[in-house]
């Protein structure tokens, strides 16, 4: 019985980043449960209007890239907010709905997400993201440079993201905001006044 009440204990003290196996944010990155990630941002290529050479030409340039980073992650996301599990419930919602008053709002309620996705693009953002493992800060400083020396010297148009980009990047990954450089570090911070306290809580 104290076994079990121990278990339930432990099991509500974590929190979501001990879920997810985020640490902090660092100075070139975030610390992670198994390293450090150093994020890069690729702008990306309209392969549709290239001829077949440069195509080619583009994919030896990754594998060049992936030749002399070999670690490296590649991650694809979208760059702003989507919704399409809400028009997935309007749509289900529509399908059992009988008034046809009701109907209408809905049809309006998915115009304006329609519209709302236009606006704002449903463009991809791609990433390169570096996994450093017990290495000091002059390391991965060396480090972080090489890497996006490598990535653009390819061709690729890139830089390291900085911390309010990754904040971006992780909120839209986990639907959380379109605003994610706004949220606080920590949760709640905001609504403290460390200047009034006198002290960092």
């Amino acid at each position: 019985m104290i076994k079990k009440e121990k278990q339930q204990k432990k099991k509500k003290g974590r929190s979501v980043q001990d879920l997810i196996g985020v640490k902090t944010f660092t100075k070139y990155g975030l610390a992670t449960n198994k390293g450090e990630l150093l994020f890069y941002l690729v702008a990306p290529t309209n392969i549709s209007v290239l001829s077949h050479t440069n195509v080619e030409i583009k994919i030896r340039h990754l594998m060049m890239v992936l030749s002399a980073v070999p670690d490296i992650e590649i991650a694809c996301a979208d760059s702003s907010e989507c919704f399409d599990d809400n028009k997935s419930y309007f749509r289900e919602r529509l399908s059992e709905e009988h008034n046809p008053k009701v109907r209408r709002i809905i049809k309006k309620d998915i115009d304006f997400l329609d519209n709302i996705q236009m606006e704002m693009a449903t463009a991809r953002q791609f990433l390169f993201i570096a996994r450093l493992k017990n290495t000091k800060d002059k390391q991965t400083f060396d480090t972080a440079n090489r890497i996006e020396k490598v990535i653009s010297e390819q061709g690729f148009e890139t830089h390291r993201m900085k911390k309010n980009e990754i904040k971006r990047f992780l909120a839209l990954y986990f639907e959380a905001s379109i605003n994610g450089e706004q949220m606080p570090d920590s949760d709640g911070e905001q609504f403290f006044d460390f200047d009034k306290d006198g002290e960092n809580i």
